[in-house]
């Protein structure tokens, strides 16, 4: 395993989110020499201009957090969010329309894909695992990995329950080498991230990133 910031997406999509909180979450990764933080669509500019030269990448969320927003929104909000400066985009995948087993999924995955490919960017889809069987699992990451999906990730952060290893490693079973997996959701320990990287996982979301990169060190 590499070492344990390598993997880290600092995290904070809290409501309450301030400017102070932008600057300790760039702080902390900086400190730690953590992958990238994630913001929300409305701190990305500003994140951007803070992270400057430090090669710290940024991420976003597009849809969040419930993902039923037309593809219109999200492919305008997807776009502003590549303007002020997101290096990647976590797009939440619409739960609704697959739970009517609709094709929409696929055909917004496909466009969003294209839209951040043609920009340089990374697209990474939340599937959110906690409202899926395993058999919804399966078929949804066939879904993403098809359409061009770079990585298919967990959770919000904000459903009942977050990333799990069984999912993580039912996810890992299902998807080409090529996509990669978030796992994100009440990720606190670095035992839990370990864990989790072990059964398949090749991003750790969390707000957790400081305490579990200075756990590590112990």
């Amino acid at each position: 395993m590499r070492n344990i910031q390598n993997y880290i997406e600092h995290t904070n999509l809290k409501a309450t989110i301030t400017s102070n909180d932008i600057e300790m979450l760039l702080s902390e990764a900086k400190e730690n020499d953590i992958f990238g933080i994630c913001v929300p669509p409305f701190w990305v500019k500003k994140a951007k201009r803070d992270i400057a030269k430090s090669g710290i990448q940024l991420i976003t969320v597009i849809g969040f957090p419930l993902g039923y927003q037309m593809s219109q929104t999200k492919e305008a909000e997807a776009l502003q969010a590549i303007k002020d400066g997101a290096d990647e985009l976590d797009l939440v995948l619409n739960i609704s329309a697959v739970k009517s087993e609709m094709m929409w999924p696929k055909i917004e995955v496909a466009k969003l894909g294209k839209l951040a490919h043609e920009n340089g960017k990374i697209l990474k889809v939340i599937i959110e695992t906690a409202y899926l069987t395993e058999q919804e699992i399966v078929d949804t990451c066939k879904i993403c990995a098809d359409a061009g999906a770079d990585y298919v990730k967990t959770s919000t952060g904000f459903a009942p329950e977050g990333a799990k290893v069984d999912h993580v490693k039912l996810m890992r079973s299902v998807l080409p080498e090529h996509v990669g997996i978030k796992a994100s959701g009440g990720i606190k320990s670095f035992q839990e991230a370990k864990d989790l990287i072990e059964a398949g996982a090749d991003r750790i979301g969390t707000s957790s990133g400081h305490e579990i990169c200075q756990e590590s060190k112990t």
